[in-house]
């Protein structure tokens, strides 16, 4: 991947790549463009502190969002949901109405699959790609460069953007025309999710029958039922009963389960058991619980609050 990183930095130094949301994930992934990829990287969000930081790096502060779109080859979305993309795109004065031919827009963000591929029609009339490219992986991968990416795209235009998300990702993966990313992300977190309920139920269970949680998960995690939410969300958070804010929280897991339903629902599948996370979900954020890592849920499970 080096070689390939490489490759594209002796071609395209002279590029400017825009970058939009330096959130928890965006912040650091705008960082590793910038000092990975050679290109002049022009940035835009509503915190000023996160553009303050990143001017060490040599990323440049625009005052708005259609600034970053008008001073950018490619432009990058890192935003917290795809009715924020959406809005963003499609306001007065929105990405839509700065868009130009030849533009690459990438929406990192995690979308429902029908606005992704609602926003690719309008982009493509204006003569610009909208490529979907959504992260999955922690704050401590986006950090390290390490993300994993599922891209929805041509071939032509994963190739244009595929050496860029190598500055932050160890994982990319093509899965299909534009709206194929979000499918994959959205299934992933759904399978975590369903998994992650399967470990509370698991441990709730165990321990109200007399079995040391310790040694119920360790015992778990050298058979058949090991999985990487047991090993990272069971015994990293659901064991030591460790929820933080700031990590990907439970308001956060429910907007992307609701994305999945959506997709049953589209697709005529019964998805009940997503629908059963959902509920946990929703009974989490009426308990106060929205803003606590989204495994808190195994309080619930286990009768606690």
């Amino acid at each position: 991947m080096s070689g390939r990183r490489e490759k594209y930095m002796s071609n395209t130094t002279s590029q400017v790549i825009g970058f939009i949301g330096l959130g928890v994930m965006g912040e650091p992934i705008c960082r590793n463009l910038a000092t990975k990829s050679g290109a002049r990287v022009v940035a835009h969000d509503l915190d000023a502190a996160p553009l303050q930081r990143l001017a060490a790096h040599g990323v440049q502060a625009a005052p708005s969002a259609a600034d970053v779109m008008r001073a950018a080859d490619i432009v990058f979305l890192s935003l917290p949901s795809g009715e924020i993309v959406a809005q963003l795109c499609r306001q007065d004065g929105g990405l839509l109405a700065s868009a130009r031919a030849g533009q690459t827009i990438v929406d990192l963000s995690t979308s429902a699959v029908n606005t992704t591929r609602e926003l690719a029609g309008e982009f493509a009339a204006l003569g610009a790609q909208f490529v979907d490219a959504p992260v999955a992986r922690t704050r401590t991968a986006a950090e390290a460069g390490t993300l994993a990416v599922m891209v929805g795209a041509t071939p032509e235009a994963f190739a244009t953007v595929e050496p860029l998300i190598a500055t932050f990702a160890s994982d990319i993966a093509l899965c299909g025309p534009v709206g194929c990313g979000q499918v994959l992300k959205i299934l992933n977190n759904m399978v975590l999710f369903e998994t992650v309920v399967a470990v509370s139920e698991a441990k709730a269970i165990g321990e109200k029958a007399g079995v040391d949680p310790t040694v119920l998960f360790d015992t778990l995690s050298k058979g058949s039922a090991d999985s990487f939410a047991l090993r990272n969300h069971g015994m990293k958070a659901v064991l030591p009963g460790e929820f933080p804010e700031r990590a990907f929280s439970v308001l956060y897991a429910h907007k992307d389960l609701k994305y999945a339903l959506q997709l049953a629902r589209d697709t005529g599948v019964d998805a009940r058991g997503a629908a059963i996370v959902d509920e946990w979900f929703q009974q989490a954020i009426d308990s106060g619980l929205g803003e606590k890592y989204h495994p808190v849920i195994s309080r619930l499970i286990a009768g606690q609050r």
